[in-house]
């Protein structure tokens, strides 16, 4: 297929005429060929005006058609997989298995949306029949369902190159429900973004959509991502990010004229709580898996366990020498990009100096090697101290996680109400302990979007049921999830129609129910067709 470098205008390449950037391969720091080209004002007007032209039609799409469409991306993405898997491998330095489970997991989402699509039914409609009889007024007849945005900006993510990124779950829920997508492409992966970027265009192409359907443009967040959000004629964005870039996103997008809705996935250190049961049953196997979790991915998924609290008890010391020695034994890690690591390094020293946590234990340090290369660390602090310290919560984004010892049940409760929003809460304990804490599960039912029992959140499962959201900071809106069937609901909103003749209606609110959905009859949940109006109002 080949990487040109040049933003994708519908299906318009754009201009080489300002200083282009480079990819940089984490693994040695040399820049990638070929450069790519920052969109222009010009081009990102350009991008909105199409998509705003192009969202009259596609709005409109079946179900069918949306659905083949999202097949047909995937079918793509999967022509391309070996081009895309290599070019990924080189722009973030992750091992080919994770690249080839990303792959699937995209074409995954995408088809699991078009099931969703074709289906139907997720649009919730509603009818209510008039009853022109009802006292002291009739009643009118009333329809409702939920109907799409309008142009949906979203922004490549840098440590997920495909699954949230230019064909990613935040592209694929938005192309589902009806909107446009203009993506941002993340400057990590550009040339990844590029080669999935072409499947998703051809896709638009062959399917006969139109032209503004999708763009994709190169550039610096701050320029070309906050114009974007800025754009009078987009309605909705998604980000996957840092608090600091993803905050200042959310309130360019509230301080517009008409403010839209922003779905940023931003910071959390999602807490493990290890109960008394647990630990003296199994120390030495949550040990290995806590290592396993806070350090996939070099420690760099949103879902890493950044802070862990240990029972008070006399069962510790197995879990902690194995988690020690599991530590020590660490090959190092590549960060995917310089100023990632930069903040790894900037954060670990700065928690070694403040004199409050101790390191437990730490892998050897790698030596310069021009590349990404950092190695793993597990710091220690008594449940006392972490009260008093209240920083000491903050995101780390890397390979080290913090272990708090002897936490009372009172203090993890304590603990538990001073968290702040995070994407999960993890619990290992048993059925007695479930009982004796059972407070604390309650208490982060309200800080948490996905609470995990004897797992670990790193993966997740792309399913109808996940959640992954949570209270702010760790996204902007604690009612959404980016992964999953229910993210489509993000980008939609509900239209009412009142008194409308059947005609008239979309296909979804018609008395015949042509699309054989679920919907909401006069309060009852049916798939019958031309249910009738209660013999009280005939």
């Amino acid at each position: 297929m080949g990487i040109t470098g040049r933003s994708m205008i519908g299906f318009r390449d754009g201009a080489a005429e300002v200083e282009p950037f480079h990819a940089t391969n984490p693994a040695t720091g040399e820049h990638l060929p070929p450069g790519f080209f920052p969109a222009t004002p010009e081009e990102t007007d350009l991008a909105a005006r199409l998509a705003a032209d192009a969202f009259a039609v596609y709005s409109r799409s079946s179900g069918k058609e949306k659905a083949a469409f999202l097949r047909k991306i995937a079918d793509k993405i999967e022509s391309v997989a070996s081009e895309v898997i290599d070019r990924a491998g080189q722009e973030t330095a992750l091992p080919q298995a994770r690249l080839q489970g990303e792959t699937a997991r995209t074409c995954g989402q995408l088809r699991l949306f078009a099931t969703v699509v074709e289906e139907g039914s997720w649009v919730g409609a509603r009818i209510d029949h008039a009853d022109p009889d009802r006292k002291p007024l009739p009643k009118p007849d009333l329809r409702s369902m939920l109907r799409p945005l309008g142009p949906v900006v979203v922004f490549g993510a840098s440590n997920f190159p495909l699954a949230f990124s230019a064909a990613g779950g935040d592209t694929a829920s938005a192309l589902a429900a009806g909107n446009p997508v203009i993506v941002k492409a993340h400057a990590a992966h550009p040339g990844t973004s590029e080669l999935v970027g072409r499947a998703v265009r051809e896709s638009v192409r062959e399917c006969g959509l139109p032209e503004g359907v999708f763009s994709l443009l190169f550039g610096a967040g701050a320029r070309v991502g906050a114009a974007l959000v800025k754009h009078p004629l987009v309605k909705a964005g998604g980000f996957t990010g840092s608090r600091s870039a993803g905050r200042t996103l959310m309130d360019i997008a509230a301080s517009r004229p008409e403010p839209i809705p922003f779905y940023a996935e931003m910071s959390s250190t999602n807490p493990v709580f290890i109960l008394p049961g647990a630990l003296r049953e199994r120390g030495e196997s949550i040990a290995a898996g806590l290592h396993s979790s806070f350090t996939m991915g070099a420690g760099q998924f949103c879902t890493k366990p950044g802070m862990v609290f240990l029972a008070d008890g006399q069962d510790e010391a197995p879990f902690r020498n194995k988690l020690r020695e599991l530590v020590e034994a660490s090959a190092e890690f590549r960060l995917l990009t310089a100023s990632i690591r930069s903040s790894y390094q900037s954060a670990v020293a700065n928690r070694k100096s403040g004199g409050i946590a101790s390191i437990a234990a730490e892998a050897p340090q790698p030596l310069p090697s021009g590349g990404f290369a950092v190695g793993s660390i597990l710091f220690e602090i008594d449940s006392a101290s972490f009260l008093k310290n209240p920083g000491l919560d903050a995101e780390i984004f890397g390979p080290t996680t913090l272990l708090v010892r002897n936490t009372k049940s009172d203090e993890m409760q304590e603990i538990a109400r001073n968290l702040e929003g995070h994407l999960t809460a993890t619990i290992h304990g048993t059925d007695r302990d479930l009982r004796e804490f059972a407070e604390l599960i309650s208490i982060l039912e309200r800080k948490v979007g996905r609470l995990v029992f004897n797992s670990f959140p790193t993966g997740v499962e792309v399913s109808h049921a996940m959640v992954h959201g949570g209270p702010y900071p760790s996204t902007s809106d604690g009612r959404s999830t980016s992964v999953g069937s229910q993210a489509i609901f993000r980008f939609t909103r509900a239209v009412c129609y009142q008194g409308f003749p059947d005609h008239a209606l979309p296909d979804e609110l018609k008395d015949a129910n042509p699309l054989g959905i679920w919907r909401m009859v006069d309060g009852q949940m049916t798939q019958e067709v031309n249910v009738p109006v209660p013999s009280s109002r005939a």
